[in-house]
């Protein structure tokens, strides 16, 4: 038995409570996994879990054993940062969660990473709104705005840039708004994310505006609405991936661009800095850089530092 792969098994049974989604976490077997922390209680020659049909449960040796093979398998993930630097492999599957916008646009970078990293896969997610991170074992989720999980790890990144924006079909007979008291004025489609569907916020710099409007569309993806959008639906609200390419060709139309959509800050969210497997923080450090690559994500100030 290989001590801190078992550690690790362990570990991951605790933080979800499920050898089924320890599994899927770890790229293993449900049968593997059972395995592994098997072996590692007879190995330590003591009962770590409590086992029945339908749940596991932390024995008071499991309780105990947690800090120490955190020390453990962090010791082992500081010297595996080492190697890193120095050129070592970086092996294993991370799963990641994104919005749709954000999605895209590291779809086009991923290849090229993964060239660098053969040993790594990256399972990527389009999520909308606010996983459970431990019960759908996400390593990596970028959320947008404010996060309010006290419990997570949280890294700000970068900054959104939206455009207000609409098909010149639909503008063809209706005047384009200038001010966002004009807005309500319009048909609107809307993003459904985590809640926030009928409320847009705009701001010159010296002002803030939030609205309340009563769109007709309604979806929960982004790239719905783009669409929507293209076809002529109305007003939408929509990220610069998206939007930034129609309105270079003429497809769509940037409407109010002294009061431009308000930026929101673009978070990565975690379980644990202590213990980041160098797979996820190798993934980690290519989110940092792909946002600040795009300039409109770019943000004005240094979020380098981790907080809770």
């Amino acid at each position: 038995m290989e001590i801190v792969s078992a550690l690790k098994t362990f570990l991951r049974v605790a933080e979800t409570g499920s050898f089924s989604a320890a599994a899927i976490d770890l790229g293993l077997t449900q049968p593997a996994v059972s395995r592994q922390v098997s072996a590692l209680e007879a190995h330590l020659n003591v009962r770590l879990l409590h086992r029945t049909t339908s749940a596991l449960a932390l024995t008071a040796e499991g309780e105990r054993t947690i800090p120490m093979a955190l020390k453990v398998v962090e010791a082992v993930d500081a010297l595996g940062e080492a190697n890193i630097a120095g050129g070592a492999a970086v092996v294993g599957k991370v799963k990641l969660s994104l919005p749709a916008p954000l999605g895209l646009y590291m779809s086009d970078r991923l290849p090229s990473f993964l060239k660098g990293h053969p040993g790594l896969s990256i399972e990527l997610i389009f999520r909308e709104e606010p996983s459970d991170l431990v019960g759908d074992g996400i390593d990596l989720e970028v959320r947008l705005g404010q996060v309010s999980d006290n419990s997570l790890m949280c890294r700000r990144i970068g900054w959104t840039t939206a455009f207000l924006v609409a098909a010149p079909s639909y503008l063809r007979d209706r005047t384009a708004p200038e001010r966002p008291d004009a807005v309500n004025d319009h048909d609107c489609i809307c993003y459904n994310r985590a809640g926030d569907s009928r409320a847009w916020s705009f701001s010159d710099g010296a002002e803030d505006v939030h609205l309340r409007i009563s769109p007709g569309l309604i979806a929960n993806n982004s790239v719905a609405v783009h669409r929507a959008a293209l076809s002529g639906g109305g007003l939408a609200v929509l990220s610069h991936i998206l939007a930034g390419p129609d309105i270079e060709n003429g497809r769509l139309e940037k409407l109010m661009p002294e009061f431009p959509p308000m930026r929101l800050p673009i978070n990565v969210v975690y379980l644990s800095r202590r213990n980041m497997p160098s797979r996820v923080r190798v993934v980690l450090d290519f989110l940092v850089e792909a946002v600040r690559e795009d300039p409109l994500m770019a943000s004005p100030v240094d979020d380098r530092q981790d907080v809770n």
